[in-house]
């Protein structure tokens, strides 16, 4: 069965701001990646499973995306009774560790 994908208000600015930050307006190979961080993203309709989960918070989930040095990190949760896919935060695998009050 299939679950929905929701984006949080947060991983929509985070998205935004990536959008920006990369170029994703003025190169076509930029914004072929970033579309191809969105459908990564939708993507875990079919297996959200298949993601591991993040070390501190046994609840999220965390996809990796992109190759070394430009590989972002999507967090998510899977809520099984409603059966839909809970994106929380897009960011950096570079970043600073995560902590739960990036979600906020």
């Amino acid at each position: 069965m299939e679950y929905l994908v929701k984006i949080s208000p947060r991983a929509e600015r985070d998205l935004a701001h990536l959008f920006q930050e990369i170029n994703a307006d003025r190169c076509e190979a930029a914004f072929d990646w970033y579309w191809g961080l969105k459908e990564a993203i939708l993507r875990l309709q079919e297996h959200p499973n298949r993601c591991p989960v993040t070390r501190k918070k046994g609840e999220l989930r965390h996809l990796l995306f992109g190759q070394r040095p430009h590989v972002y990190r999507v967090i998510f949760r899977i809520l099984e009774k409603q059966k839909y896919v809970d994106v929380l935060h897009v960011r950096h695998g570079a970043r600073r560790k995560f902590k739960e009050s990036d979600l906020v």
